[in-house]
Parts: C-alpha cells; structure tokens; sequence
C-alpha cells in the first residue's frame, strides 16, 4: 500500500478554484514509525503520477540530493522533494525509532476511512500481549491482536493513542504516542436559490453547494433536495442543483438539502433556508423583438415591458439576474422598451422587468434571452474528498467554459485516451466522477463544442490546504473585574491554517457566534454581559480539515445584589417566647461573597457572610422585648440591598393563674355573695379563664385585653371544698394552686331539754341541762340561763350539743333556756319551766345556801364566757350576740330561719312551746318542703311559713300539789 502525502488541493478564491501544483510523494512501507535499521522508500511523482526527470530531496532544509525520483531513508526528518519546476511537496515525518515497542499510524485520517493502528515489538517472543489506549484510558477490545482497527472514523475517534506490551515475564514495554485528527470529507452543505425571492409561476433554481476536500477515488457526492412536508423529488443525484420551470405561491416554505459520498456514506445537512413565493397581482409581462428567444452576437434586441391592470404613473426598471442594468424614464404608458444595440455574450442571461406605481411594484416573470456564442476555451479542475489520495478515492472533473452558447458537449481526456461518453449540458459546465486507481497518473484536460468552435482546456493541478493549528483565546476587558453590563471582546485566533477558517465561541459548550474569516487575522467575538455569562469559555477553529479547539478560559462576572428575602421560621405558627426562631435571608441573584445584616427595629442584631452565595440564618431565643420590625440587608460590594419590613408578634404562653377570694368579711358566710378573682400575672391577651369546684367547671369568662377575671358566687352549705381556676390563651392551659374554702354557717335556733333521773325534780337531784342546734359551723359556745341569769356556759370545738350538770336545790325552780353563738349568729332557746317537789324546811336553808353559791359560781364562769364571745364577735365583724338588736322574743315570736338557702333539705325540728305562766308543754313538729340543689351561684331564700304543719303530741302537768313530778325532758317528743 502506497501513502499519497502531498496532493493538489482546491481553495476556493472570489466563486473560482485557484490550483496549485505540488510534487507528490508516496511512502512504502505506508508507516511513519520505524525501527532503527530498518529502511523507508520515497517516491516523488509529478502530478501526472509519472516520474520525475529531475529531482531534489531535502531532509528539513538540507538539500540531499538532486537526482533520481526514488530515495531510500534510514534517518529520522522531515523529508520533502521536488519534481522538475514544481513547488515543493508537504514535509513528510519519518521516526526511526530505538524502542522497544512502537506504534505505526498513517499519515492521515478521513471521515469515513477504516484505520488500522499496528502495535509493533523490536524482538519478537512468545506469550506477548498488547493493550491499546486512548488518551491515557485503556481500550477495551475482544482479542488480543497486535493491531487496532477503527471502522468508519468520526470525529469521536480524535485523540492520541498509545500501546502497550507485556512479556511472560511480566516485563512492560510503552510505546510512542500517536496523534489521531480526523479530517472532515466536505463542509456542511449550504442551500442557495436563484432568484431569491421568485414570483408566483416563475422559475427557480436550488443549488447544494458543497464540495469534496480530499481528493478519494471512490467517492462522489449526492445530493437530496427537501421541503418541509418531504423530498422534492425521488432519490438523489450528483447534480448539486434542482431546476423548479415553474414554482407558485402555495410551494412557499421551508427548503433545505443533504449532500453525502457514495462510498463512506458521509451524509450533512444544510441549514434550512425560507422561500417566499410572492403573488402577482397584476399582469406584467415581457414582449422581445425578434419574437425568438435566440439571437446572435450583433444582432438588434428590443425587449418591451408590457404592463396592465396598473394605475397611476408608472416606473419601471430592468433587471439581469438580479443586477440591475440602468433607471428607465418615468412615464405614464402602459409600456417600456428596453433595446440592446448590438447583443454580444454577456447579453444572454433572464431578464425581467419592474413596474412601481408609488403604491407597490409587480415584476413580470422572466425571459430568457440566449446568444449563440462559440464556446471558450474550458477550465478543467479536479477536486477530491481530501488533500492526499489513495487507490479508491473518488476524484471528479469539473469542465467549465465561461462563455458559449449551449447546448455545449464536454468530453475529459487522459492522456489524450477519452474517458467515458461525451457529456452534453445545456449550460456551461459537466462533471466526470472515477474511482482512482495508480493507472490514473497523468494529465487530464477536457474540451467543449457548442457546434459553432472546440476548445480544449490546460492540465489541472493540485494543491494542500494546511490544516488549522490550535487557536488561542483572549479576553479584551476595560477593567480587571467584569461586571453586568460591561462589553468584553473574545479573540480566536489560529497561528496556522488555510483560510477561510470558521471560527466559534463556546461557552459551557454552546456557542455563542460563529465568524468565518478570510485571512489568518482570527476572529472576535463582542458580548454585552449578563450574569448569565460567568462561566468557561473556549474557541474552535476549523478549515475543513479538523477542527482544533483553544485551551479553556474562566470569565467571572460580578452581579450587584437583588433585593433580599427575608422570612423567618418558628417550630409554630405563632412566635412564643422562650421557642427558637430562625430568621433567614437570601437574595435570588448577585454575586458572592455576600455580607449579610439582620435588624431589629433599625438595631443590628448579627451579621453573616455567604462565601460562596446563597443565603444565611440567624437564629433567636425569643423574648417579650423581641416583638417589632424585622429586616435584613445584604451587600457584595457593589451596593447594599435592604429587603422588606417583617412584623413580628411575640406571644407569652400564660402563666399559672392565681385564685383569690374576696368576701364582705373576713370569713366567707353561708347566704353571702363571694367572688373568686383568677389572674394570670404573664400572657399575651386574650385569655380564657374557667373557674373549677372539686374539678367540676363552674363557669368561664374572657379577658380580651388581659388581666384576670371575676366569678361571683352565692354561698350555700355545699359550697364548700376545693376550687381552682385555669387560664389558657392558646398556647396551652396552666392551672392555679387549689384552694380549699370551707364556708361558716350560722348557728340555728338551739333545743333545750332536762335530763332528771325520776319523773318528779327533788330537791337534791343532779339535773343535767343539754342545749344543741340542728346546724352551725363549729366551733360554738353554749350558754345557760336560770331566769336570764348566767349559770354557765361550755363550748363545742367540733359542733353538735353540751351539757351543764347542777344539784337541785329549792332556788332552782323556774325559768331556763340556753343560747348558741360561733361568731357568725347567736340564738337562744324557748324557755323550759322547773319546778321541784318534796321540798322541807330544814333541807331549805342549806339547799338555799348551796344554791347560792352555785349561782355566784356560774356568774363568774358566764363572764367569763360574755368576755370570749365578744372578741369572737370583733374577730368576725359583728356585734355581739347580747346586742338588742338581735335577741328574740321568747314568748310570741315563732321560729325563724336565717340564711337558709332553699337547696338545703330541712330536716323535722323539734323545739318546746310553753306558753307563759302556764301548766302545759307542747311538743312541735315542723317540716319543710324540699328543693333542688343548685351548683350555680344564687342568692339565699329564705323559706316561708307556710305550709307549715303543727302536731301537738303530749300535754304534761308541770306542778300538782297532789301527783308525783314528771321527769321532764327523759325523752325525744312523742309524735
């Protein structure tokens, strides 16, 4: 296999193909890596593939010698020859290596082209295994061969490549590195139409333009034309243009075109282009004179623009392919003639006419106009998919001749043998596709006739385009930092390379712009930055033949800040004391680092920097004091920022409550209205308090702007016991300490009875007085009295009844009764009348005496009781019992009931009635009616006296001077 270094490659040059012929160099064997010892062949050919009579090698720029075509090589250079007068071919790199183990590339790689990378040992053992890498990651393959194909190369495959060995031995070998770049067949196809902007029922030609770079026997182009609902026509063709005679309003679209090669199926697509049909809406048309369309060089030619359906003045103006000849005369007519003395070549072409009447203008469609021109001397050159070719490539003729009438017949010679069928073409140009094999070397030229002249054509050429080299990026700032809004300048430029070049910007790997420049000055790229542009940049360069891109570039651009956010975050939806509230603040752009400040009712409360952006907390144990405007501020150098107010309302869960007892006195009394006063000394308002008897809610009430509240209660007997109260605001109830309140009530009328040991008093018995009230709070004192007079008193811690005891004696006959009193209240008695029988003279005296002396006993001991009830009575704010205003009337007055509280379930009372100064004691029975407890507060009622029954039971004689005394009192009253 022979290795093509240096071939002819095609530069375009203002729509024309400038050649250049170089000398040609193959390379046998076909590496460019050898061992030491070993020997390379190079052949330099003319472009005809003949060898050359005279010829120079050079290794660098050391001239070696100046004479055969063939050098045989051993050394490491970069050797280049020079056939007779041509330019000097491409160096060629040869490395004769002293390493162990080497790697064998070609010279060049296409897009498309299966390569195969050998992986070569100096000395050659048994058990030697090979592994392949690409850019110093190791390849993984199915066997274990010596060599690395890569089938249909792609810019995928670009990298450089290493090999290496191991022995049984375990010994390990690396070999050089080899560069891959894959060369691009042909550029991206662009979609041209001629006329750009065609009229509604006129003509329109589509042209594919593209063309191959490497110069590949086997290859040609397709091509495929495309509207947007589907293919214009059936399959493809190598004509790169599509001829539409006619193309109307409903054809306008969308159009794009592929081109692809017919070996490597290497297939592109162009950019979509839009195609606007315009309608014509009056009838504009072209009449010529003569009436044929064909005419001969100095022939006369009047072309008249015919014009109707058109008011007002008319211009009209002529045009030639879209060039405009010269500005008629503005009439008004309904015609124009546009005459051509004397028609030579350049008159033949479509022409078309203009009208404009001030409102709009309507074109006609086009004629065209053919002079009969013989042919000139055609143009021949020959393209192919890449610079250097090998045996298969594809290489096409291309035969023009610039002017001549058509139909032009084309035919391509080599050396002088014709190739192929004669290729007759209605215009200017044919082309001839072959597959080149090494019989193909020589010259080729190729000839046209129109009929009227034949010409032949020069030999064609070739020359290399230089791949680009690595561009370099540079950033033009006028400042050191970048901010938004700021102009910067990206500069790419490759030291190296055919032009045009295409240069473009990336930018995180999109690109920003795309510049294709025609001299090595590189290209810039302007952008006014936003935030949006921080980030890495690069530049690629690429001329067809690879594209190379440039070392990346960081560009920060600072932001000011945005206006913050502040928000803050509490474990509740309401902020409560002593919870932990974090407030936190961050700004949706700017950049970093960002100092941020937090206030308090314009205080500073902390600040915090975000090194690297975003936001930042501040965390609070809350207080009453944190209640306020909140706000934050965030700075990064480039200007503050402060966020909106944020109104925050602390709340204070409530404390326990306190309950306390307000009374009229100093001790709470039954029939009396108390209030209890619960008040919480710490929580937000409002405050919902409820008042609890023995767990039992008894009522609630709010206080909406805080405080405590009040409950007012009237006191009955069961009122009595524990009570506490609760306060609760929302944030979870708190309860008072219990308080126990035991309620005094009064004392109620006492009974008196006798307790005698016979039925009769004597003189001399011991006669026990007991004296006891149905209800009253303890404790109570028990006073006696023998006709209003103090014998003696006794007290009851606990309640209930006490007794007096005495000796009778003669003295003792009368009048008794007794008087309760506890502080609150003091009743007395119904009067109970003694007499004693069996009285004798001599028992008199010394009973007189003995009685006597008790009685002045007992005055002292009711003194004594009179002093203690007093200050019992100033302890409870009240006067004392024996005040006038409250004593009773024995006699007349019935038995009356204080402060009863109609709940209360009276029991039957038994009290004496005896009516004064006489013999008979009635026992009375009372009841009263029940009623229902209440638990509510309520006034005391006082019961009525009705519907009271009385029963008298037993009528007992007091004193008969004839009967035996009764025993007064042994008993409870009969019923």
């Amino acid at each position: 296999m022979l290795l093509w270094v240096t071939l002819l490659v095609l530069t375009p040059v203002s729509g024309q193909f400038a050649t250049g012929p170089k000398s040609l160099v193959s390379l046998q064997p076909p590496w460019t890596t050898l061992f030491e010892g070993e020997k390379a062949t190079l052949t330099c050919y003319l472009f005809s593939f003949s060898s050359s009579l005279k010829t120079k090698w050079y290794r660098g720029e050391t001239l070696l010698t100046e004479t055969q075509n063939i050098l045989v090589v051993r050394d490491s250079g970069k050797y280049r020859c020079q056939a007779d007068n041509l330019l000097l071919s491409d160096p060629v790199p040869l490395e004769f290596s002293s390493a162990s183990l080497i790697l064998q590339a070609p010279f060049a790689v296409f897009e498309g082209d299966s390569v195969i990378l050998r992986c070569q040992a100096r000395k050659k053992t048994e058990h030697f295994t090979v592994t392949f890498s690409k850019n110093n990651k190791v390849l993984t393959l199915l066997d274990q061969s010596l060599e690395l194909h890569i089938q249909n190369a792609s810019l995928k495959d670009n990298g450089e490549y290493r090999c290496t060995g191991y022995e049984k031995t375990y010994s390990r070998a690396s070999s050089n590195a080899v560069t891959i770049q894959v060369q691009e067949l042909f550029p991206r196809p662009v979609l041209r139409a001629r006329p750009s902007n065609p009229t509604n029922g006129g003509p329109i030609t589509l042209t594919c333009e593209t063309q191959l770079l490497s110069l590949k026997p086997n290859d040609q182009l397709k091509f495929c034309f495309f509207k947007s609902n589907g293919a214009l026509e059936s399959g493809c063709s190598s004509n790169p243009e599509l001829h539409i005679p006619a193309i109307w309003t409903e054809n306008s679209g969308g159009y794009w075109c592929t081109a692809g090669t017919t070996t490597s199926h290497i297939w592109k697509k162009s950019l979509t282009s839009l195609i606007d049909v315009q309608r014509a809406l009056a009838n504009v048309k072209i009449h010529t004179v003569p009436a044929s369309k064909v005419v001969s060089e100095g022939q006369e030619l009047t072309l008249n623009c015919l014009v109707e359906r058109i008011s007002g003045p008319i211009k009209v103006s002529w045009y030639k392919r879209d060039m405009r000849y010269k500005e008629k005369k503005t009439h008004v007519a309904s015609k124009a003639e546009f005459k051509i003395p004397r028609v030579n070549s350049h008159h033949a072409g479509e022409y078309y006419c203009v009208a404009n009447n001030s409102y709009r203008h309507f074109t006609s469609r086009p004629v065209t106009i053919n002079v009969k021109v013989p042919v000139s001397q055609p143009i021949l050159t020959l393209t192919t998919a890449k610079g250097q070719t090998f045996e298969g490539d594809i290489a096409t003729l291309h035969c023009e001749a610039q002017r001549g009438s058509p139909s032009i017949v084309y035919q391509f010679y080599h050396e002088n043998v014709p190739m192929g069928s004669p290729s007759t073409s209605l215009g200017r140009e044919a082309s001839f596709s072959f597959s080149l094999t090494s019989k193909h070397s020589g010259n080729y030229y190729c000839t046209a006739d129109n009929g009227l002249q034949v010409q032949r054509s020069e030999a064609v050429s070739l020359f290399v385009t230089v791949p680009v080299s690595c561009p370099v990026l540079t950033l033009r700032a006028t400042r050191a930092q970048t901010f938004v809004g700021d102009i910067v300048e990206f500069h790419c430029e490759a030291l190296k390379g055919s032009p045009p070049i295409l240069y473009q910007l990336y930018h995180e790997d999109v690109i920003l712009g795309s510049i294709s420049a025609t001299s090595i000055e590189g290209a810039s790229f302007n952008l006014s930055l936003t935030e949006k542009h921080s980030g890495i940049y690069f530049c690629e360069a690429n001329n067809g033949q690879g594209a190379q891109r440039s070392y990346t570039m960081t560009l920060s651009v600072r932001v000011p800040v945005y206006y913050p956010v502040l928000v803050f975050r509490t474990p509740r939806t309401r902020a409560v004391v002593g919870d932990m509230m974090m407030l936190h603040c961050k700004v949706l752009r700017g950049s970093p680092p960002i100092m941020y400040q937090f206030y308090h009712e314009d205080i500073i409360m902390g600040r915090s920097s975000a090194p690297s952006g975003g936001g930042v907390s501040f965390n609070l144990s809350l207080t009453t004091d944190h209640s306020g405007n909140y706000f934050c501020e965030a700075d990064n150098g480039l200007g503050p920022q402060r966020s909106e107010v944020l109104t925050i309302k602390v709340t204070v869960p409530v404390c326990n409550p306190v309950l306390t007892l307000k009374t009229p006195r100093a001790q709470a009394v039954v029939g009396e209205v108390v209030e209890l006063h619960c008040e919480a000394l710490r929580g937000s308002p409002p405050i919902l308090y409820q008042f609890y008897h023995e767990n039992v809610i008894m009522g609630s009430n709010s206080a909406p702007f805080g405080g405590g509240v009040s409950f007012n209660l009237s006191v009955t007997e069961e009122h009595s016991g524990n009570y506490s109260c609760e306060a609760n605001n929302g944030l979870g109830p708190q309860h008072s300490e219990v308080v126990t309140i035991k309620f005094k009530v009064p004392v109620s009328r006492p009974v008196l009875t006798f307790r005698i040991p016979r039925d009769h008093a004597v003189v001399g018995d011991m006669v026990e007085l007991h004296c006891e009230v149905l209800r009253g709070s303890p404790p109570i004192l028990y006073l006696f009295y023998h006709e209003d007079v103090t014998i003696g008193n006794s007290s009851a811690p606990s309640g209930g009844g006490t007794s007096f005891n005495f000796s009778l004696t003669k003295e003792h006959s009368g009048n008794y009764s007794c008087e309760a009193k506890n502080g609150l209240w003091s009743q007395r008695s119904e009067r109970v009348t003694l007499c004693i029988t069996g009285l004798t003279g001599n028992r008199s005296g010394s009973v007189a005496t003995r009685v006597t002396g008790g009685l002045l006993s007992m005055m002292g001991l009711a003194a004594g009781a009179l002093l203690f009830y007093c200050w019992l009575s100033r302890k409870a704010g009240k006067k004392p019992a024996s005040d006038t205003s409250r004593s009773l009337d024995l006699y007349s007055q019935e038995p009356t009931y204080h402060n009863v509280p109609t709940w209360i379930e009276l029991q039957p009372v038994y009290s004496n009635v005896n009516p004064r100064g006489g013999d008979v004691v009635y026992s009375e029975v009372q009841s009263i009616q029940k009623k229902k407890k209440h638990t509510v507060a309520s006034e005391p009622q006082v019961p009525m006296n009705k519907g009271f029954s009385v029963i008298y039971s037993e009528v007992k004689v007091v004193c008969t001077p004839t009967s035996r005394p009764q025993q007064l009192g042994s008993s409870a009253p009969h019923t």
